[in-house]
């Protein structure tokens, strides 16, 4: 079953088994062919002493046959050689005693077909119980008779079984070493395939810090020193690879757009500070991916890019009342397994080409007014009212008071687009702040009970154009003046810690609500019937004329009880910053 653990024997354990089996088998043959060989050679050697003593023995009774003492003398002879003797005569009738040394003639094996070799001239020898008996039979020439020897050589018998017990010995003794022997190749080779074993699992891991130096210059140490060289490669490469990871990583954290990968189960593989700003999410790899707008699902997104014939998907997502974020969805390529996704903030995108839009109407309208009124007018002059000196001069105010409105209008819109489009070259210079606000204060024309004072420090420069400095302030005075009833209208500055200089110009009128302190700078905003006499733009062309010498403007109001703005510009130490 494809579940249950594979179960193995050691390389070491089985390459000794090995080594066992090889020297057992080498063992029992040599041992077979050595026993062989003892067998024959003992065997050969009990026929060569019974023969020996055979025909010693012949030698001497075929002088004896026809004697009286045969017997006595076949029986001395047996005695003194050792061997069982019967005598027979040329016919094969025994003429000896049938026992010799305690053995029967009857019991003696072979002994007709030995009998009838030797009556016929051939030595007969055999060899029976792995040579512990041996049989000779040979032919009596003086007589013609034939003497039958019966050997028992159990001393060579005892001594072959010891031989044979030696040769088991020195087998399994050869089998011991071998798989001795065995064992301790197969642990060589075992430690060093662990080592390389060892240096590979390291390598599968990540880590590359583990070097292998092989001792021996044979064909494993060839494989540990492919394998460490592989290491090395590997490890120069993944370097390299972290490397560009870790610059790409530090690149898209600078990015001021979102990027976010996303995996198949829709868990977070990478999120830079802008996603996780924009999404409103602490995003970390592994997280799931979240659901942050209630009125758009991101994942049901995401899911739509893991399809084979997915495409690059774009969405418009407004996920509050200010907030715009363009979603553009990258599906996964053939060779990966996570899309990418890149949010960007359109917002300010959408408010500006809002601004633009309602500039454009704005201006239409603003534009429209005056020109009706003249047109109006010229209507007017075109009949009776030509011919009523009254009338026409009525109408002629008219004409006059809407030209030179249209004209300021005209003036406004050309200082705000020179200010936005940074057309006018600004050349900064140390400019003496104090001259400036006085030069504004004498040139105001506040109403009756209400005064213009100016606090500033003598000798207080920043670093800005003189002209845009003045208008700036010259802006913010007007419209405190028109919105100042009584009280006092400050023109004041105060050097800051950081070097810069605060302008401020602060008045006792009506001041704004939070709504209106958000739209203040807006272009053609007016604060409702209190400003129905202006355009809308001289906050506008302060704040880009602010920004145009490298400031910041704000505002602090409260309803009944007056406004500040602020205009924070570079002290004249910035001059060589």
């Amino acid at each position: 079953m494809c579940g249950m653990p594979r179960l193995g024997i050691g390389m070491r354990w089985w390459l000794a088994l090995a080594f066992a089996a090889i020297a057992a088998i080498t063992a029992i043959v040599v041992a077979q062919v050595f026993s062989q060989r003892s067998e024959s050679a003992f065997r050969d050697r009990a026929e060569e002493l019974a023969i020996g003593k055979t025909v010693s023995a012949a030698a001497e009774i075929a002088p004896l046959i026809s004697g009286d003492r045969l017997d006595r003398e076949v029986a001395r002879i047996a005695e003194r050689s050792g061997l069982a003797l019967f005598v027979f005569d040329t016919a094969g009738n025994p003429i000896s005693s049938p026992q010799s040394r305690g053995l029967e003639l009857s019991s003696v094996p072979q002994r007709d077909e030995a009998l009838a070799e030797a009556l016929e001239g051939r030595r007969y020898v055999t060899t029976f119980d792995d040579g512990r008996t041996t049989i000779v039979a040979i032919r009596l020439s003086a007589s013609g008779g034939a003497l039958l020897a019966y050997a028992a050589r159990p001393d060579l018998a005892e001594g072959l079984g010891i031989a044979q017990d030696k040769i088991v010995e020195a087998a399994l003794w050869a089998i011991l070493v071998g798989a001795v022997a065995g064992l301790l190749v197969a642990t060589l080779i075992t430690a060093r395939l662990r080592n390389i074993a060892a240096a590979a699992a390291a390598i599968e891991q990540g880590s590359f810090e583990t070097p292998l130096r092989p001792r021996f210059r044979d064909e494993l140490g060839a494989l540990a020193t492919t394998i460490d060289r592989m290491r090395e490669r590997l490890r120069d490469s993944f370097m390299q690879l972290e490397s560009e990871r870790d610059r790409l990583r530090r690149l898209l954290e600078r990015l001021h757009d979102g990027v976010v990968t996303v995996d198949r189960e829709l868990r977070v593989d990478f999120a830079n500070g802008a996603a996780r700003r924009l999404l409103g999410v602490a995003l970390a790899e592994g997280d799931p991916l979240p659901e942050p707008w209630p009125d758009f699902s991101l994942r049901g997104f995401v899911e739509g890019l893991f399809p084979q014939e997915a495409r690059a998907s774009e969405a418009r997502i407004a996920a509050t009342e200010s907030r715009t974020y363009a979603l553009v969805g990258i599906p996964v390529g053939p060779d990966a397994d996570t899309a990418v996704l890149v949010l960007t903030d359109i917002s300010e995108r959408e408010r500006r080409e809002r601004a633009e839009r309602e500039f454009v109407a704005n201006a239409a309208h603003e534009l429209r007014t005056p020109l009706a009124a003249i047109a109006g007018a010229v209507e007017m002059l075109e009949t009776e009212a030509k011919d009523i000196p009254e009338e026409r001069d009525r109408f002629l105010g008219h004409i006059g008071r809407e030209s030179a409105r249209l004209g300021r209008l005209a003036r406004a819109l050309l200082i705000l687009a020179d200010a936005q489009t940074h057309r006018v070259p600004v050349h900064l210079e140390p400019v003496d702040i104090r001259s400036l606000l006085t030069e504004v204060a004498a040139a105001s024309r506040p109403r009756d009970g209400v005064e213009v004072v100016v606090d500033c420090p003598s000798g207080l420069s920043a670093l800005t154009e003189r002209d845009l400095a003045a208008q700036v302030v010259s802006n913010l005075t007007s419209n405190a003046v028109k919105h100042t009833e009584v009280g006092r209208i400050t023109l004041a500055a105060v050097p800051l810690p950081d070097s810069s200089v605060a302008v401020e110009v602060r008045d006792t009128g009506a001041g704004m609500s939070p709504g209106e302190q958000e739209r203040i700078f807006d272009r053609f905003y007016r604060a409702g019937a209190r400003d129905a006499d202006g355009f809308g733009l001289g906050l506008a062309l302060v704040r880009e004329l602010v920004r145009a010498v490298g400031g910041t403007v704000s505002v602090q109001s409260e309803v009944g009880t007056g406004t500040t703005v602020r205009v924070v510009l570079p002290g004249h130490q910035a001059e060589a910053a």
